[in-house]
């Protein structure tokens, strides 16, 4: 191992502004665009050639992460530079989690990482060849979680294919033969979220105090597809009488309906632990007579989103109240329509939710091992 400080070993190349990024990767756009909190879109031109490695510079959540491939990078964050060839990138990226930036604020209003106080912040590297394979080691676990993820985005968009085709181009299994009346298949209603609740709810507001045991606590974070990671949901503290009313079952439906998130929604699958939902979050039970895998695809697309967000504007902080939120129409077919969809849509629900386990299994293992491989404590 050899003692010095990051500053001997890199530099942090500040990012660029850029105007507009596209949301999907095209011939024109490919090269992805990070900010902060990591990736936010792709780009006609990169900034840096990858691999490379992206230090969040401003803001609450200032994260770690690893581009493989030319990439952009924007004002909010930083990009790592090596010195030499003595420095593995990927090894960089690795030992940076390990590190709590926090530690390097500027102490301005707005979290900031400082640069020169990174630079003087101690590391121990050890000889390239042995970064390269710490690094190979740990990033074995990060591409079979990247394979699940593009799994889980085909799943879900496999499901989002099947409600438009039956439920917005009204090509449902029988549709030729069905009768329209007032531009609807006779039996099927245009009805608010609302009409089909059993109930909605606002969440729990959690003490500061936070204990090992009782229910997990669901926060915005968490039904986000960038940020799930049920095993680091904190427990709230075990007051079951208190907390009995905000405890999530099967087939609630989340929504959030605060920040930049608003509008996000999940449905609570049978694979979810024991949960209270936070107070920025608004729970939607469902009567039985409608299906809540057929809703809860409808609130976990885009189109759902929009709407919400259409109608909380351009705020600094957006804000959706419980009315706003189940105020958004859908379209319910008959009974023996939405049991079908159901039979032709849970397997992928299902399918999905169980790469989601896998992948916090994979994640936990490659944690474990991250502090051991970095200190030298396991050798590669």
């Amino acid at each position: 191992m050899t003692d010095c400080t990051w500053g001997d070993i890199c530099t942090l190349d500040y990012g660029k502004a850029l105007r507009g990024c596209a949301e999907e990767p095209s011939d024109e756009h490919r090269f992805r665009v990070f900010g902060t909190n990591g990736p936010i879109g792709w780009s006609s031109q990169s900034l840096s050639d990858g691999p490379g490695v992206i230090v969040g510079r401003k803001g609450a959540y200032r994260g770690i992460h690893y581009s493989p491939e030319p990439f952009f990078v924007i004002d909010t964050a930083y990009y790592v530079r090596p010195k030499s060839d003595k420095l593995d990138l990927r090894w960089a990226y690795y030992k940076l989690l390990t590190f709590d930036m926090d530690r390097i604020d500027v102490g301005a209003a707005i979290p900031t990482t400082s640069r020169s106080a990174f630079y003087f912040v101690p590391v121990s590297i050890p000889p390239r060849k042995t970064q390269v394979a710490v690094a190979a080691t740990l990033s074995a676990y990060d591409e079979l979680m990247e394979n699940n993820r593009r799994r889980m985005e085909l799943l879900e968009e496999s499901a989002r294919l099947l409600y438009r085709e039956w439920f917005v181009r009204l090509r449902f299994p029988g549709h030729e033969h069905a009768r329209i009346a007032n531009n609807l298949p006779e039996g099927w209603e245009r009805k608010p979220l609302s009409a089909l609740c059993a109930s909605i709810d606002y969440g729990y507001t959690a003490s500061a105090e936070q204990e090992e045991v009782g229910p997990k606590f669901l926060r915005i974070t968490d039904i986000v597809p960038d940020f799930i990671d049920w095993p680091a949901v904190p427990h709230c503290p075990i007051e079951y009488d208190r907390l009995e009313k905000f405890r999530l079952r099967e087939g609630d439906i989340v929504i959030a309906r605060t920040g930049a998130t608003v509008g996000y929604a999940k449905r609570m699958h049978k694979r979810h632990p024991d949960a209270v939902f936070a107070s920025y979050l608004v729970r939607l039970r469902l009567k039985p007579e409608a299906d809540n895998l057929m809703v809860g695809v409808f609130v976990e697309s885009e189109d759902f989103k929009s709407y919400v967000q259409s109608r909380v504007g351009g705020a600094a902080q957006p804000n959706a109240n419980a009315r706003v939120l189940a105020g958004a129409e859908i379209l319910v077919p008959p009974p023996r329509i939405q049991r079908d969809f159901r039979e032709f849509v849970e397997p992928l629900i299902d399918q999905r939710e169980v790469l989601q386990w896998q992948n916090q299994k994979l994640r936990a293992a490659r944690d474990l091992l991250l502090p051991r491989l970095m200190s030298g404590e396991i050798i590669v």
